[in-house]
């Protein structure tokens, strides 16, 4: 019989031979023998190699067992015609790894060496087989099949180890793997397969994950294979490593947390100050009953000295090793990225920009941006931002210098003067970057909830008699409630309690707003009056005016003022909480919860995962460089210092888990109401609102989706009540992730395939709809910053009648415009990661996109998932044929910029459409 290769022992002629077979696709390593091999590959350290010598005999004699199994297993496998309970079979294991840039960096490492003496011995992993039948005479687990996996392949970074093991008769189908890593570095394994079954049929076992050095933890890992089950169907012989793989990732909630380690758990946001290195650093917790916010990933780290209850900072901030995504090639050109701008363009900006109060002395400066750039010092490594922000930074023909050149965004080159006008002021509220906040007039007059005692008078000075004669008379404001014709934006009540703390804040000030919106007869909004107030402040009462479209100049130009102080305030309210609060960090909860208390087999963890993919990562890295005290939020955006504080009382006052729906927030705001016989049931208020246009129809894709799924594993409505992990999944989510708000009475109840399939829709519209429609047109709408303003430096000239600084604006309106807009410093700044969050990466996983093993696997999901990717085309098309349909006034015209953010798919780069699945940067 001839005798696999692999199991050949070595010749022990002096001739060079091959220790394993040769690899394709890779050079064939030879050696004529262990002494002359480690001679030319290790230093000239006589313990050291008297210490590999060693080992290479241990790895030699200890692999007779397992070559010895495997022989047998090959010659049995040679005679197998069927595959039946009383005969052996012979299968391939199929290890696929991602290679990654730690691993090349490994191989410089003392240990790595040890590595490539256990590559040569053929045992990189050594895999386990678990039998899904526990032992049907003891009623135990059934002994494992192990075989060590050895390098046969490599092809650009993915390299392929096999296997090949004996399945004894009786073992019954395989449940799990489990894999030890006997390098002394990590892996990431991206599946298994196992192939050479009598009918043909190949079991797929879906793992990417990162696989630690059994040198650093002997824990096994373990990776189920991609059969989904729901706990009271789980295979009698994985049922213990199901609980188990979820009590490791639990963790005990004490000590640092290590970047190797997958352990998920919660704390407060105590890591946003930085009191040990200055004092005005400090910040308060966020989470709690003071501040009540949602739960971050524990990371334990040591209290500051100065407040025992902050958590000190660090160069890195601890994610579970399965949600960071900073090393993987291929994988990280987001936010590798974004980490360019934060660490290393930021700082080139603040030693060219001086001064950080310098405004722009005139318009053609901000244009300047776009078509002369800003040159920056060329940093230590050559080449350094042409290699990460190659889009932003171009490098000066004399080599000297680089520079900083902005890509002009479509809304300034589609119409350089769009931001000047009310109508695309107005258009924006409905399809631009926040269609969130605009709301439906319900109540009149208009008055504040807060405390006059402290604030002033409530009443608005946005009378009926001022909105009569706005209209020009063409109805009463009681028609025009009547008839749904009057909108909103308003940050009154949220502003005003920060508006005097604010504005001790040097560098910026704050009011708080209203912005009033009449509806015309072509379905486009008219913006009538804002109103800014200020709170009384020292020994000065309330002050507070009103300002409206004009046809003189003095009011145009205070108009226009009065609107950029509106955009800041829409600016700030849309970053902290529409998008950062709403999305980024409500999500959070969810994923610790998932991880912790629903198994990897489980159909729902498989819904929800490729919707959680890397938004640990990238809030560990907003709370690093973006949201933390001093970062680009904090000293760019209106609410300066108290932007996290303030992003804490909108959750406070808000956030309700039932109003993220999408059909449910357009009801609350007004802009919907239910309607059965309506397409999506809910009609409109404003018949053409592209983003609720658009984004209903994915709603419902979405749900249909998750319902054929949810419905096909809960086909017994009682089943989703007995889930034991489902149910502590939404336990937890509710008492822990949003521990502040656990006994509100809206929290969803769970106990029908129809509640899950409305929280599970919910979930997943947050993740990807909700985000991409208020993350990626962000350059688009914001990169020229006077049609997005992030900060209002100044006062309106008519505040507490300053006649010198009305002096000052009467005679140069525009150079108090430029003085009110950010300064050069700020203005840059959040260009730079706005570029940055704008842009999808190569790689983006769109929803509806990519069919995962485990749907693929099951024939009716997979029919499913045909159906939601048919759906989101149709989506495509329908979206194509809108924006094309001149009757369509808010997303069509001259020098419009057509609403696509929520178009499903898109090329990388920044597009202004596409609908990743996941909150990735």
């Amino acid at each position: 019989m001839m005798m696999h290769p692999l199991l050949q022992k070595p010749p022990t002629s002096a001739r060079s031979t091959p220790l394993l077979p040769p690899k394709t696709g890779s050079s064939t390593i030879l050696m004529s023998s262990p002494a002359s091999f480690l001679h030319n590959i290790l230093p000239a350290r006589a313990h050291t190699k008297q210490h590999l010598s060693k080992k290479y005999n241990r790895i030699r004699a200890s692999s007779g067992e397992v070559k010895a199994a495997t022989t047998t297993g090959y010659t049995a496998g040679l005679d197998q015609n069927n595959n039946n309970n009383n005969t052996a079979v012979t299968v391939k294991a199929v290890v696929t790894v991602q290679e990654t840039a730690a691993n090349l960096l490994s191989t410089l490492s003392l240990t790595a060496p040890l590595d490539t003496l256990t590559d040569f011995a053929g045992k990189t992993f050594l895999l386990e087989l678990v039998s899904a039948q526990l032992d049907p005479k003891t009623g135990l687990e059934k002994e494992t099949i192990k075989g060590y996996a050895h390098k046969v392949n490599q092809k650009e970074t993915i390299v392929t180890y096999e296997s090949v093991l004996t399945i004894p008769p009786g073992f019954g189908d395989i449940g799990a793997v489990q894999v030890e890593n006997e390098h002394h570095k990590e892996a990431y394994i991206k599946s298994i397969e196992l192939t050479g079954f009598p009918d043909g049929t190949s079991v797929n076992v879906p793992c990417n994950s990162w696989t630690h050095s059994k040198y650093e933890n002997k824990q096994k890992r373990i990776f189920f294979t991609n059969k989904c089950y729901i706990p009271s169907e789980t295979p009698s012989g994985i049922k213990r490593l199901r609980e188990e793989e979820l009590q490791l990732l639990r963790g005990n909630g004490e000590g640092e947390r290590k970047a190797s380690e997958r352990i998920y758990d919660y704390d407060t946001y105590n890591d946003l100050g930085d009191p040990d290195s200055k004092d005005e650093l400090a910040r308060p917790v966020l989470g709690g009953k003071e501040h009540p916010y949602p739960r971050r990933c524990r990371t334990g780290r040591p209290r500051t000295k100065k407040d025992p209850l902050s958590e000190e900072r660090s160069s890195s901030v601890y994610v579970p090793r399965d949600e960071a995504f900073a090393e993987l090639k291929q994988l990280t050109f987001s936010a590798k990225t974004l980490k360019s701008v934060l660490h290393a363009l930021l700082p080139q900006l603040e030693i060219t920009l001086v001064d950080p109060e310098l405004g722009f002395p005139y318009f053609t400066a901000i244009d300047s941006l776009f078509n002369e750039g800003v040159t920056l010092p060329k940093p230590k490594s050559s080449g350094f931002f042409q290699s990460f922000i190659p889009r932003l930074v171009k490098a000066i023909s004399d080599g000297q210098d680089d520079l900083l050149l902005f890509e002009t965004p479509e809304i300034l080159d589609r119409d350089k003067f769009s931001w000047f006008k009310d109508e695309e002021f107005s258009r924006q509220t409905l399809a631009g970057l926040n269609p969130y906040s605009i709301e439906l007039v319900t109540e009149w007059p208009l008055k504040s909830k807060l405390d006059p005692e402290i604030y002033g008078p409530a009443e608005s000075l946005i009378t009926t008699e001022l909105v009569e004669r706005e209209i020009r008379g063409c109805m009463t404001v009681d028609e025009a409630l009547k008839r749904k014709k009057l909108f909103i934006l308003d940050y009154h009540d949220l502003l005003m309690p920060y508006v005097n703390k604010v504005r001790e804040v040097e560098g910026t000030t704050l009011y708080g707003s209203r912005t009033l919106f009449f509806l015309t007869e072509n379905g486009t909004l008219r913006p009538i009056a804002i109103e800014l107030t200020r709170p009384p402040i020292d020994d000065k009462p309330q002050w507070k005016e009103v300002f409206t479209p004009t046809w003189d100049a003095t009011g145009c130009w205070l108009w226009r003022l009065a609107k950029a102080h509106v955009c800041a305030h829409d600016a700030g309210y849309h970053q902290l909480v529409i998008h950062w609060l709403r999305t980024h960090c409500c999500t959070e909860p969810y994923i610790i919860a998932a991880n912790r208390q629903l198994s990897a087999m489980h159909p729902i963890y498989r819904l929800l995962h490729p919707h959680f993919r890397y938004t640990m990562e990238i809030n560990a890295l907003a709370r690093e460089s973006l949201i933390n005290a001093g970062g680009v939020i904090e000293t760019c955006f209106s609410p300066a210092k108290y932007s996290m504080e303030l992003s804490s009382a909108a959750y406070d006052q808000l956030w309700r888990f039932d109003m993220e729906a999408l059909p449910a927030d357009l009801i609350r705001r007004g802009m919907a109401v239910e309607d059965p016989t309506a397409e999506h049931g809910v009609k409109l208020t404003i018949e053409d609102y592209p983003f609720a246009n658009d984004g209903l129809i994915l709603w419902d894709a979405i749900k249909e989706w998750v319902g054929d799924y949810v419905n096909h594993y809960y086909p017994d409505p009682t089943l989703v009540e007995s889930d034991n992990e489902l149910q502590a999944w939404w336990t937890e989510v509710r008492t822990k992730g949003h521990a502040d708000k656990k006994d509100e009475p809206w929290w969803p109840v769970l106990k029908t395939p129809k509640d899950l399939i409305h929280i599970l829709t919910t979930i997943i519209w947050v993740t990807a709809g909700h985000h991409a429609a208020v993350n990626f047109g962000q350059y688009m709408y914001a990169g020229y910053f006077p049609n997005r303003p992030t900060i209002a430096r100044s006062n309106m000239p008519t505040e507490d009648a300053n006649e010198d600084r009305f002096k000052i604006f009467l005679k140069k309106p525009e150079a108090a415009l430029l003085r009110c807009f950010p300064s050069q410093i700020q203005a840059t700044k959040v260009m730079a990661v706005l570029d940055v969050l704008s842009n999808h990466s190569p790689d983006e996983e769109y929803i509806g996109e990519t069919v995962e093993s485990s749907w693929a696997e099951n024939p009716v999901i997979k029919a499913a998932f045909e159906r939601f990717n048919g759906n989101l085309k149709k989506l495509e098309g329908i979206i194509d044929e809108r924006n094309t349909n001149m009757e369509l006034k808010n997303r069509v015209g001259a020098g419009v910029v057509p609403y696509e953010l929520l178009k499903p798919f898109s090329e990388s780069g920044v597009t202004g459409k596409g609908v990743p699945n996941s909150i990735s940067i």
